[in-house]
């Protein structure tokens, strides 16, 4: 497993929208995801999008200190299918902005559909951290960054 580059502002691949990925290129996919995992790792991140490290795809990965069952998170095609009314601020940092921090406002609650790095579908419910990581990490597929909020 290699270590990625991460992509810095203003780096113009970070602005672009992401493509989604076929269910039948997932397992080729496979040696880019363990990189992308041991990239986060690294750099002490809990959440990296594709986009990130170069590639212009709809793929995010969660980092273990942030989701329920405390294992890393692979999330292909994540589309969020319900946001709460309520929203909570927090402080949020990303490794593409680097010594940037900023005041957040994210849905305190969101219901997710997408693709597990096996291909199979996952419907879940995220809240607290892990929700607020699944946004921001969602916000870079579509080419939008903390520096925007």
């Amino acid at each position: 497993m290699s270590i990625l580059k991460i992509l810095t502002v203003p780096n113009p691949g970070l602005r672009q929208k992401s493509k989604g990925i076929k269910k039948e290129k997932i397992l080729a996919l496979k040696s880019f995801v363990s990189s992308m995992l041991t990239t986060m790792a690294q750099n002490d991140g809990v959440g990296l999008a594709a986009p990130q490290v170069g590639k212009n795809i709809r793929l995010i990965t969660i980092s273990k200190e942030a989701t329920p069952d405390k294992k890393d998170w692979v999330l292909i095609n994540p589309k969020i299918t319900k946001r709460s009314w309520r929203k909570e601020a927090a402080a949020e940092g990303c490794l593409s902005v680097p010594g940037e921090i900023r005041e957040i406002k994210r849905c305190a609650k969101i219901n997710i559909e997408a693709l597990s790095a096996l291909g199979k579908p996952l419907k879940f419910s995220a809240a607290k951290l892990f929700a607020r990581v699944i946004q921001h990490e969602i916000d870079h597929l579509d080419g939008i960054l903390i520096i925007d909020k």
